[in-house]
């Protein structure tokens, strides 16, 4: 298994994804002030994203019916907690969009090839502050 979103399993069988890339961003809102360069305040986390490409080829890994399962998914609604295969958890992340290209077909229209693009934004908040609580505990123990 590459990556767990909920109980959907990217892994070759079903939609492995050769690309992974994430943006952080942080908000640093600007007060304009005369005859110096505007001030800056930091206010938080901005949007957290991760976008998954990568390519079906029906006769080895997933098709169609593999996006139409992640289609199911965003259409709930729901935030899905996403866990790499090492076990590295992420948080609560919905589909944003999902973007398919099919290309080399066979007679009846099937596609060889179907390229994807998954977007993936991060709506839990975070839970940095619960890390601080198990290093003291493990301390403390220690």
């Amino acid at each position: 298994m590459m990556l767990a979103l909920g109980m959907f399993l990217f892994e070759l069988r079903t939609a492995p994804y050769s690309e992974m890339r994430r943006n952080q961003a942080w908000r640093h809102p600007k007060q304009n002030r005369v005859g110096q360069r505007p001030a800056r305040q930091f206010v938080g986390p901005d949007d957290d994203t991760i976008t998954l490409s990568g390519e079906l080829r029906p006769e080895i890994t997933g098709g169609r019916i593999t996006l139409d399962v992640v289609r199911a998914m965003a259409a709930t609604g729901k935030g899905w907690p996403l866990v790499e295969g090492n076990g590295r958890m992420y948080g609560l992340w919905v589909i944003e969009k999902i973007e398919e290209t099919s290309s080399d077909f066979f007679r009846d229209g099937t596609p060889r090839k179907i390229s994807f693009t998954i977007d993936l934004a991060r709506v839990d908040e975070s839970r940095v502050e619960l890390l601080g609580d198990v290093i003291g505990i493990v301390r403390d123990r220690l």
